[in-house]
């Protein structure tokens, strides 16, 4: 489910030179978008926004705001990634989607984009997440992977990010196992720093506390 051509949506409209701009905000209005695919004669032209729409007469045609078209569009052969670089780049509520003759194939919206990349990210299936930090020179993914496995756990999408200000690596880890605390100590034993880490451990503590309160107040 990683191609363009597989997350292609059909049953958004697209407009043309010759239609007016009040056309275009009443259908952005419809399909609840802030861009919309521009053709001439069939081909690809470019995304007109909703701002720039509002800047203009109603009365006014498209061609008017030609050379405001946003000129961004992905192949449907192209990984989503590429969607996502250019609904984050342009700041798109949809990505143009064009085959190899710069017809529109259909489009991708933000919307889908954020659900293609929570199921890439496996953030949608239940698991902790580790956070550690890491000299880029002392990096070793089969090293972090060998330490998670010895906890009877399994990385389902690890993720790195350099930070500007430390100059140090970012190593995201989104675990298979609710319950990391046996994992970040067995990081922290191999003196690995912890940013962060997201499982139950603090809920459930609360829940023990809880009860061991109730029991001891049920038993005076």
């Amino acid at each position: 489910m990683m191609l363009a051509s597989q997350h292609i949506q059909t049953n958004y409209p697209s407009i043309n030179l010759v239609d007016k701009v009040s056309l275009a905000l009443q259908l952005m209005e419809e399909y609840e978008v802030m861009h919309l695919p521009v053709l001439i004669e069939e081909k690809f032209a470019g995304l007109v926004s909703k701002d720039d729409l509002l800047d203009t007469d109603e009365n006014n045609t498209i061609a008017s705001l030609e050379y405001l078209l946003i000129k961004a569009s992905i192949k449907s052969s192209e990984h989503f990634i590429a969607a996502l670089q250019q609904a984050s780049e342009f700041n798109l509520s949809l990505v143009a989607v064009v085959n190899d003759q710069s017809e529109l194939a259909g489009v991708i919206p933000s919307a889908e984009l954020l659900k293609i990349v929570a199921k890439f990210t496996g953030s949608d299936e239940p698991g902790g997440i580790i956070v550690l930090e890491v000299e880029r020179r002392n990096y070793s993914f089969g090293e972090i992977s060998r330490l998670v496995e010895t906890n009877a756990a399994s990385i389902m999408q690890l993720n790195t990010m350099s930070e500007n200000d430390s100059g140090l690596l970012l190593v995201t880890i989104k675990l298979n196992k609710i319950e990391v605390s046996d994992i970040v100590a067995t990081f922290q034993r191999y003196d690995y720093q912890i940013r962060y880490y997201f499982g139950e451990e603090q809920y459930a503590n609360e829940l023990k506390e809880n009860y061991n309160h109730l029991i001891s107040y049920l038993n005076i």
